[in-house]
């Protein structure tokens, strides 16, 4: 997923005014692991927004929500920041680096896979590339895409009437339209969907899009919660995502 170079050039003015961390591509995915301190059966990936770093990931309070709702799981926190997915191999390297050495240090059964905003969009990526890998996706209030194609989704009547073309592969110009295209697959395919969650803020600024994405998705798989675009909404909202799963699982 190439970015176009105007794209490239207003990430890195953003980087250098200090609004998104700065980090060098071309080395290994940072990661944190929080274990679990009794025998992990399961365990969660998340991934940051836009403006976080590992860091940040650490003080979110995201690694004890999902350890307060499933006490067995392993919580690793995974750097894949903007630098990442400028160079247009974020889902790749994430599943080489990340994910797959993970499933071999653990006998885990189950993986889930979390982002918030730009995390969202890469969970979808990652998805898109692995489709039904993982036991579960969350996303809390994801980024979907710019307001034209949106508004193209929205004037075709929703996601299930909107005609997405033929398929592509996904780089600079495409990415958008092949997310959506993938997000349109679990709505014709309720099984893939049961793994999927949503929680977003009742304020938070990439609500508008949220309503798009919703008809694919159980209802019961949404939480819309009190607040804006930040952790203070999603991490509590992680734990009560994961308590309701095994709830509906009837565990």
């Amino acid at each position: 997923m190439r970015l176009i170079p105007a794209v490239a050039l207003l990430a890195s003015l953003l980087a250098i005014a200090g609004c998104i961390p700065v980090r060098d591509a071309d080395r290994p995915i940072a990661t944190h692991l929080v274990r679990s301190e009794q025998a992990a059966t399961r365990l969660v990936v998340v991934l940051p927004g836009r403006a976080d770093d590992l860091d940040a990931l650490r003080g979110s309070g995201m690694a004890e929500s999902i350890q307060g709702a499933w006490p067995d799981a392993d919580v690793l926190l995974a750097e894949l920041t903007l630098s990442y997915y400028m160079q247009g191999r974020a889902p790749e390297r994430l599943h080489s680096e990340v994910i797959a050495p993970a499933r071999e240090r653990g006998a885990y059964r189950e993986v889930w896979l979390v982002g918030a905003s730009m995390g969202g969009m890469g969970v979808l990526l990652y998805d898109r590339l692995h489709p039904g890998e993982m036991d579960g996706l969350v996303l809390l209030a994801p980024y979907l895409g710019d307001r034209g194609l949106l508004r193209d989704i929205g004037d075709a009547g929703g996601i299930a009437r909107w005609d997405a073309g033929p398929k592509q592969d996904v780089n600079a110009d495409t990415w958008q339209r092949e997310i959506w295209r993938h997000i349109q697959g679990w709505s014709r395919n309720p099984q893939q969907a049961d793994r999927v969650w949503l929680a977003y803020g009742d304020r938070d600024r990439l609500r508008k899009a949220m309503p798009l994405l919703i008809p694919a998705l159980p209802k019961d798989q949404v939480l819309v919660r009190e607040g804006g675009h930040a952790w203070t909404v999603w991490s509590p909202a992680i734990g009560e995502v994961l308590r309701r799963a095994d709830a509906k699982r009837g565990r």
